[in-house]
C-alpha cells in the first residue's frame, strides 16, 4: 500500500516525502538522477525492495527539489548544499535525529557529503552504483567522455517525450519486459521535464567529491555490481579505498538499478550492515567550511565595533559562525562552501560602502568541532592575508568543486596550496562577481552611456542567469518589470542588438573569460555560459569572435 505523500519547507522549496516501515532505525533513501515517490509504487520490483528494507528501518523517500512531487526550481541548478539542505528538512519533518543514508547514482554525492559534513546525524552511509565524478580526468578515466555526454544531452533532448530513451542500459536483466522498460520510461518522465532532466545532467558532469571522500568516517557499505554499463566497477573501488574502512562488495550483473537483478542478495547484505553496524556515538570531527579574512581599513577613525557587528551580521545572515576574530583578521565557519562563498561576495560589497577593504580566503577542512583552528587553517590565512590584491576571494580547489549549480564563476590562480598532509591544491579566485562592478564586456563601452542603470539592471540579470540555457526574452522582461516592446526599444536605443543578441553577446563573451582561464573543458564552459549543445555554441562563437573556441585555448 502506497505511503501517504506529504510535503514539508526546505527554505521556499516544498520537498514531497514519504515515510513507511515498521524498524526501529531511521533510513533516507536518496534517489539519483530523477525519481517520483508515488510513480515509485506502480513498480512491483522496486515496491517489493522497499518493503523488505521496510522491515528492518523506518524507510524516509522524498522527492529531491526539482523532481517528481517537490517544486521545480525556477532557474539554474540546485546546488549539493541545497541537496543536503532537503535531506535535513524531510528528517527534521519526521522527527529524526539521525538515519542510515542510503544513496543511489547520483544521490551518491549529496549522501557522502551529508555525511562527512553532519556525522552526527548519519548512523552509517550504504551507497549504491555512485560516482565520484561524472567526467573523464586523467585521474578518474572511468567516467565518461564529452562525446558520450553529449550522448545523454542529446538523449534528453530527441527522445524524452517519446519512450525511445535507451534506458536499457541501465537494467540489462529487463531490457526485453516492457511493462518494466515502459513504467521506467514513465517514471523517468513523470520525475522531470526535459529541461528539468538536461539540467540535473548538465549538474551531474560537473560532480567531483574526490577531496571530502576521506572526511566520511561514518561506517560505510559501498555496492556496485561488476559490469555496471553506467557506473563502472573501478568508481566503486575508488570511492570505497578513500573511505575510512569503508566494506566494498560487488556483486555479479550488469543492472545499474538496485531494485532489479539479484535484489535478495543485496537486500541481505544491506539488512545485516544496518542491524548490525555500531557508529560512534558522538563524532568529535566534521568537515567544515572555514572562511580566514584580512581587514584594511583605509580611515583612521573607523569604528571597530561597528565594523565587527557588520562582519558578524553578515556570517550569521548565511548561518555561518564566527570563531576567531581581532581588529585585522577574522575566521568563521559555515556548514557549506556555498553559503561561505556568498556571504564573502556580499562582504566585500559592503566593507567597500563604508571604505574597508578585505581579502578572503575559503577553504574546506575536516576539523573538530570544538575548535577549528588548526596549522592548516593558519596557514590558508598566513597566505592569504599575504595576497597583494584587495577585495579579492580565494578559494581552494576542494570548495571550487563542490560548487556545483552555484552561479559563481571562478579563475584560475596561479598558486598552490599545500596542506598539512602535502597535498598541493589549486587555487581558484572568484571572478568579479560583484553586482557593483557589471563589466560592459560585450560592447564597445565608448558607444554606452556609463552610468545607464537600466543596462546595468539588463546585464545584471543576464549575469545572475548565465548558466540556465532557458533564460531568454520573456523571463528577462518578467524580472526588470518591463514589456517585450520597452526592451526591445531600449536596449536597441542603448547598445544597437535586439535583446536575444545582447543575451547571446553576454554569454559568450563571458565563455571567452572562461576559455581563456583554462580551467574546463569547452563542453563544460558551453554549459556554464548556458548553450545545450556544444558544436552550436562553437558556431556562435566563431561567428562572434571570428575564432573557433579550440583554437582560442591552443
Amino acid at each position: 500500500m502506497k505511503p501517504i505523500t506529504k510535503y514539508t519547507k526546505s527554505g521556499q522549496i516544498n520537498i514531497a516525502y514519504q515515510v513507511f516501515g515498521s524498524g526501529s532505525i531511521d533510513m533516507v533513501y536518496i534517489p539519483g538522477w530523477v525519481s517520483n515517490i508515488d510513480w515509485m509504487w506502480s513498480c512491483p520490483e522496486l515496491v517489493h525492495f522497499l518493503q523488505e528494507l521496510g522491515k528492518v528501518a523506518r524507510v524516509i523517500l522524498f522527492d529531491k527539489r526539482g523532481t517528481g512531487l517537490s517544486d521545480r526550481v525556477a532557474t539554474g541548478f540546485s546546488t549539493l548544499e541545497e541537496r543536503m539542505d532537503d535531506i535535513r528538512a524531510v528528517m527534521d519533518a519526521v522527527g529524526s535525529q539521525k538515519a542510515v543514508l542510503f544513496g543511489h547514482s547520483e544521490g551518491g554525492s549529496a549522501s557522502a557529503l551529508f555525511a562527512a559534513t553532519y556525522p552526527n546525524r548519519t548512523i552509517s552511509l550504504i551507497a549504491f552504483g555512485i560516482f565520484a565524478k561524472r567526467i573523464f580526468a586523467p585521474d578518474y578515466p572511468w567516467a565518461p567522455t564529452n562525446e558520450e555526454r553529449q550522448i545523454v544531452y542529446d538523449m534528453i533532448e530527441n527522445s524524452w517525450g517519446s519512450g525511445e530513451m535507451g534506458l536499457e542500459s541501465l537494467a540489462p536483466s529487463k531490457a526485453n519486459d516492457r511493462v518494466f522498460m515502459d513504467w521506467l520510461a514513465n517514471y523517468f518522465r513523470s520525475g522531470a521535464s526535459p529541461s528539468a532532466a538536461m539540467t540535473l545532467t548538465k549538474m551531474n558532469t560537473q560532480v567531483d567529491i574526490i577531496d571530502i571522500l576521506g572526511s566520511i568516517k561514518v561506517p560505510a557499505l559501498i555496492l556496485q555490481r561488476t559490469h555496471d554499463i553506467d557506473v563502472k566497477i573501478e568508481e566503486g573501488r575508488f570511492i570505497a579505498e578513500r573511505i575510512q574502512d569503508a566494506k566494498f562488495v560487488e556483486f555479479e550483473g550488469s543492472d545499474h538499478l538496485f531494485w532489479t537483478g539479484n535484489t535478495d542478495e543485496i537486500l541481505a547484505e544491506m539488512k545485516a550492515f544496518i542491524l548490525n553496524v555500531k557508529p560512534k556515538p558522538v563524532y568529535e570531527k566534521q568537515l567544515f567550511t572555514i572562511l580566514v579574512g584580512c581587514i584594511t581599513s583605509l580611515e583612521e577613525n573607523n569604528n571597530n565595533l561597528k565594523l565587527q557587528e557588520l562582519i558578524t551580521q553578515h556570517i550569521t545572515q548565511y548561518k555561518g559562525s564566527i570563531v576567531k576574530y581581532s581588529t585585522q583578521s577574522f575566521t568563521a565557519t559555515f556548514e557549506g562552501p556555498s553559503k561561505a562563498v556568498h556571504c564573502s561576495i556580499d562582504l566585500v560589497n559592503a566593507m567597500k560602502d563604508i571604505n574597508t577593504e578585505l581579502s578572503l580566503g575559503v577553504h574546506i577542512k575536516e576539523c573538530f568541532v570544538k575548535s577549528c583552528i588548526s596549522q592548516e587553517i593558519e596557514d590558508f590565512a598566513e597566505l592569504i592575508f599575504g595576497r597583494p590584491t584587495p577585495n579579492e576571494i580565494v578559494l581552494t580547489q576542494t570548495v571550487k568543486n563542490l560548487l556545483v549549480g552555484s552561479d559563481i564563476s571562478f579563475s584560475l590562480d596561479n598558486a598552490i596550496f599545500k596542506t598539512e598532509s602535502c597535498e598541493s591544491l589549486l587555487l581558484f579566485t572568484v571572478a568579479d562577481k560583484f553586482k557593483e562592478n557589471i563589466q560592459f564586456n560585450a560592447f564597445d563601452k565608448n558607444k554606452l552611456p556609463q552610468n545607464d542603470s537600466f543596462l546595468k539592471k539588463v546585464l545584471q540579470n543576464i549575469n545572475n542567469h548565465l548558466s540556465n540555457e532557458h533564460f531568454g526574452v520573456e523571463m528577462l522582461c518578467k524580472e526588470i518589470g518591463v514589456s517585450e516592446r520597452q526592451l526591445q526599444r531600449k536596449l536597441k536605443a542603448i547598445t544597437n542588438k535586439s535583446p536575444n543578441k545582447l543575451i547571446c553577446s553576454v554569454r559568450l563573451h563571458r565563455a571567452k573569460e572562461l576559455l581563456l582561464s583554462q580551467q574546463n573543458t569547452i563542453a563544460e564552459i558551453a554549459f556554464q555560459a548556458g548553450f545545450s549543445n556544444p558544436s552550436y555554441f562553437s558556431k556562435c562563437f566563431k561567428k562572434e569572435f571570428a575564432v573557433c573556441p579550440s583554437d582560442l585555448i591552443n
